[in-house]
């Protein structure tokens, strides 16, 4: 771990510095903290541009597409500029604006079986800002496997979901426990449902926030909760489950 911060840095993330809960201290977690974001779409692009900002020292960005013009509305970082570029390579280098101290790692590829041993297993941290409850499945599988730290965001219309799994603890549920059938996949689908830009953002600075509290060690007050959020009645809920026994988490 880094012993000292800059005088830049100081400066760089004075702040948060001054919070009770960071300081130098925290600084230097952050700075010495490794995350891999799935997906660098609507709730990716929010769930990066923090991170980034906070300082997080090293950030993972898998994904496959390139930027459409239909982006643009929810997906922040990008311009109509990036339109037919691969996002991961628009990332790499807004990142590098935004923060050169900041190692990016992209992957332009598509998560699967194959390979999600190999690219889970280089983070500590994994976020989900995929699209799809497949995906979402697999990393929950893989992370739960790898005893990763898993945050989960989901959005449609004016709703939103989060969850903050910390796998390294014996007595966490997983998204599975929630979900405990097949998710048709016409739920929280942004692309026949429509999404209300700012409920991405909304939610991926969420999960960004979680990621940071992790970092930190600061108290999850979503353990075995969802939160869930409606921006249209401006309501906010959290339900709480339990592990299933018949799910991977349960099984011995």
């Amino acid at each position: 771990m880094r012993k000292n911060l800059s005088t830049k840095q100081i400066e760089k993330y004075s702040r948060q510095i001054v919070l009770k809960n960071i300081g130098i201290i925290g600084q230097k977690k952050i700075i010495n903290s490794n995350v891999l974001v799935v997906g660098a779409g609507g709730l990716g692009c929010p769930i990066i541009d923090y991170l980034s900002r906070a300082g997080v020292g090293k950030i993972g960005i898998i994904d496959f597409d390139k930027v459409d013009v239909s982006n643009i509305h929810r997906q922040s970082i990008y311009t109509l500029r990036d339109v037919g570029k691969y996002k991961v390579e628009v990332l790499k280098k807004k990142i590098t604006d935004i923060n050169p101290d900041v190692k990016t790692k992209i992957y332009k590829n598509k998560i699967t079986k194959k390979n999600a041993y190999k690219l889970l297993n280089q983070f500590d941290i994994v976020v989900d800002g995929s699209d799809n409850f497949k995906t979402k499945f697999l990393l929950n599988q893989f992370a739960y496997k790898l005893k990763k730290i898993f945050i989960v965001g989901a959005i449609s219309r004016y709703d939103g979901h989060i969850f903050s799994f910390n796998f390294r603890k014996n007595n966490e549920a997983c998204l599975k426990c929630f979900y405990q059938s097949e998710v048709n996949e016409e739920i929280l689908n942004c692309e026949t449902d429509g999404i209300l830009g700012p409920v991405a953002g909304i939610v991926g600075n969420i999960q960004a926030n979680e990621v940071l509290k992790n970092i930190l060690g600061i108290k999850n007050e979503l353990t075995n909760k969802i939160l869930i959020i409606n921006l249209l009645s401006l309501t906010f809920r959290q339900i709480r489950f339990s592990k299933k026994k018949n799910c991977i988490c349960g099984k011995k």
